[in-house]
């Protein structure tokens, strides 16, 4: 919850507002301001002050315990210009929420966190525990001073900056229970799995001890526990589900026919006669594969009423396929700059990676090829994301037309997570900026024989025709491929008026932008290149105001004069 508090009528103005926007999220405090401060510091998890940063200082300053435990503040001023992150920035979640504040307010967002400053990812931020000297090691990254990764495990991370072999700062990704070396930073990554099985009625504390006994005698952090998985006949169970809540994981439930077929070490005839299948704890814990770490065993009471394995799953990279848009920046996705920035390594052609090499964070590694090498950056891709990494495969537009999903997508396996980012494509960039040429059914064709037979496109381009469906060409012509256009305009002129509205938009969205809406007759293939995009309308478009139009179709809708 986010606690809202103001002293004066603009404030008052400024919290109403927010409220409105997330009324599921806030509670506006009321009363005398040092009260409402008080009050809200200890029943929420963060707070928004519509008053001076000096005046919030003062009021905070004696309630301040711990930046692990205190709640993220975030002041904005009267005019609501600006949001300024005052305390517990990483911790608190204050940064992201002056980012989204101001977003809301249009106001200036105001984060003088070191790490957020010089776009270094904050160790406590990534998703996971970070135990040891996070400030020192911050700072030395921010010094680039060398600072030395021991990855026991190949996690996905983020880049760092001022990695080296050798250093005096040190960032160990472990699950292992080993207290932090001096100058050292221990990141838990979530890779063990712990199934439970538990008899009716079985108390939380006996399954909770037991998770934790199996730890501990393992030698395992219960901070990379990242769940608990049992047979789904268990799923209310509330010595497991207490559990799992006390441990702050989720609880994950399996058919008892998916866990039967589970091979494990040590089956039993008790949870076969139970809920169907010969294993729960072991069975689950391995059901989507990884290392055997404990083989199941009993809690200590008598009778035992609960059983545990722990399983640690193989790290699993991950792939982002990232549409970047027609090229303008503003029209690249807030999603997309998001996983430009968690990517470690970067794959992309170069001309692409020149458009949002100042949105790459520190430490990066860049991986950039020329014209021709798709496939071979797809590979790159699949293989560095096998490795462990966090990878973003970058494409114009929306990565998954005519871009690098396909290729990307045939290469990889299940044993690497892929996210998929859309972005704005050129036929949606050109459509725009036209007019709305696209507003019935339309399909899009590439024009380039290079990949597909010009016998299967020009199929396409008849079917197209005679189906009476607006029509967007990709590559249309090149200095090496010049018939292919004429070639499709005369297949499309075979069903459609001379007149026909078509629209030509070449580098849609950059500041060399240009358009013109022309006709099927009076279109010269001769003024047309790679770098442009052709709408060809239907029989109902037509040309108002300079706009291509395609009538949805509505009954209402009356033909235009």
């Amino acid at each position: 919850m986010i606690g809202l508090i103001s002293a004066t009528a603009a404030g008052s103005a400024g919290c109403e507002r927010v409220a409105s926007a997330w009324p599921g999220r806030t509670r506006v405090y009321e009363g005398p301001v040092g009260d409402a401060v008080r009050r809200a510091f200890t029943e929420c998890e963060q707070l928004v002050c519509f008053l001076a940063t000096g005046a919030v200082v003062r009021l905070v300053a004696p309630l301040l315990a711990d930046k692990a435990s205190d709640p993220g503040i975030v002041c904005v001023d009267e005019g609501g210009r600006f949001a300024v992150s005052l305390v517990g920035g990483h911790g608190g979640g204050a940064n992201e929420l002056a980012h989204e504040i101001a977003e809301l307010l249009g106001a200036a967002p105001v984060v003088t966190t070191a790490t957020d400053s010089v776009g270094v990812p904050g160790l406590d931020t990534l998703g996971f525990p970070a135990e040891g000297d996070v400030a020192g090691v911050s700072r030395a990254m921010l010094d680039g001073e060398p600072v030395v990764l021991e990855a026991e495990l190949a996690w996905p991370l983020p880049p760092l900056p001022a990695l080296a072999p050798e250093g005096a700062h040190s960032i160990r990704v472990t699950d292992r229970a080993v207290e932090p070396a001096e100058r050292e930073v221990v990141l838990r990554p979530p890779s063990l799995v712990v199934g439970v099985g538990a008899s009716r009625g079985a108390p939380v504390d006996e399954v909770l001890g037991l998770v934790e006994e199996a730890l501990r005698d393992a030698g395992l952090s219960a901070r990379s526990v990242a769940e608990l998985a049992t047979v789904d006949a268990k799923a209310g169970e509330p010595g497991i589900v207490g559990a799992a809540e006390r441990l702050g994981v989720p609880l994950v439930t399996y058919a008892a026919e998916e866990l039967a077929k589970v091979d494990v070490p040590n089956p039993s005839d008790a949870p076969l006669a139970a809920v169907g299948t010969p294993s729960v704890a072991e069975a689950a814990a391995l059901v989507r594969g990884g290392e055997l770490l404990v083989p199941k065993r009993k809690s200590a009471a008598v009778p035992a009423m609960a059983t545990c394995a722990v399983v640690r799953r193989a790290a699993r990279g991950r792939l982002a396929v990232v549409g970047l848009g027609p090229g303008a920046r503003d029209l690249l996705t807030p999603r997309a700059k998001d996983e430009l920035r968690r990517a470690s390594v970067l794959v992309g052609l170069d001309q692409y990676v020149d458009q949002i090499r100042d949105l790459l964070r520190p430490g990066t590694r860049v991986l950039e090829s020329g014209l021709g090498a798709e496939e071979e950056r797809a590979r790159t891709a699949v293989a560095e994301a096998r490795l462990g990494q966090a990878v973003a495969l970058i494409g114009s537009g929306d990565a998954g037309v005519y871009a690098m999903a396909s290729p990307a997508l045939a290469e990889a396996s299940d044993d690497i997570d892929v996210v998929g980012v859309p972005g704005v494509t050129a036929a949606l960039a050109a459509g725009a900026i036209l007019g709305a040429p696209l507003g019935h059914d339309h399909v899009s064709i590439s024009l380039s024989d290079l990949h597909t037979p010009w016998e299967v496109i020009e199929r396409r381009v008849r079917a197209a025709a005679e189906a009476d469906i607006v029509v967007t060409f990709y590559n249309p012509r090149s200095r090496g491929r010049d018939w292919q256009l004429p070639k499709a305009l005369t297949i499309l002129a075979d069903h459609r008026e001379p007149t026909t509205p078509v629209g030509v938009v070449r580098n849609a969205s950059r500041p060399d932008e240009s358009s013109r809406v022309t006709t099927l007759s009076g279109l010269d293939p001769a003024t047309v290149d790679m770098m442009t995009v052709v709408t060809v309308g239907n029989t109902a478009t037509r040309e108002i105001a300079g706009r291509m139009v395609t009538p949805r179709g509505y009954r209402w809708q009356e033909e235009p004069k």
